[in-house]
């Protein structure tokens, strides 16, 4: 049983570094048919053009990347500590290697704008992407943050107007 409901996302009182770096969250692309999950920490909340919004940051030798790029829609899903053992192993294996969702035994449902969420989430953010820039390190404007790319394996930002925010009961 599904027991997320709609919120006005302007309503929540979460603390949104909290909630992105200490909480982390699932990004999320793709339908029911086919779709793919990864454990993120960086991203961004806010107003942009007038609409209320979630950046993420998706490398692109993730195969989430893949799903974000061939999909107009993408969710965050924020879960209560005790999922931090699903968190961990959605951010340490790949998709592409295994059925991670299988092994994870999350409980996933199609959103609003058409991606996927899941059941057992306490917070998501259901997002239609607006817009896509990728990262120019020439633009970084401080050392440490060459040091976060040795690989150079830049992320692309996603920016995705909030088209339904579910809350737990």
């Amino acid at each position: 049983m599904n027991n997320l409901a709609p919120v006005n996302p302007a309503t929540l009182t979460e603390n949104v570094f909290s909630l992105i770096a200490e909480d982390w969250m699932l990004v999320t692309a793709g339908d029911m048919a086919s779709y793919n999950t990864m454990t993120a920490s960086w991203g961004a909340m806010g107003e942009l053009w007038n609409k209320k919004i979630c950046i993420c940051f998706v490398r692109p030798t993730r195969y989430t990347f893949e799903f974000m790029e061939r999909t107009a829609a993408f969710t965050l899903s924020v879960f209560s500590e005790e999922s931090r053992p699903v968190l961990n192993h959605c951010g340490n294996v790949s998709g592409r290697d295994v059925d991670k969702m299988h092994i994870a035994g999350l409980t996933p449902h199609q959103s609003h704008a058409g991606s996927v969420y899941f059941e057992e989430a306490r917070l998501v953010f259901d997002c239609r992407k607006i817009y896509t820039h990728d990262l120019d390190p020439t633009k970084f404007l401080l050392q440490p943050i060459h040091d976060c790319y040795p690989k150079k394996d830049y992320h692309r930002m996603y920016i995705g107007e909030i088209v339904t925010c579910l809350s737990r009961d």
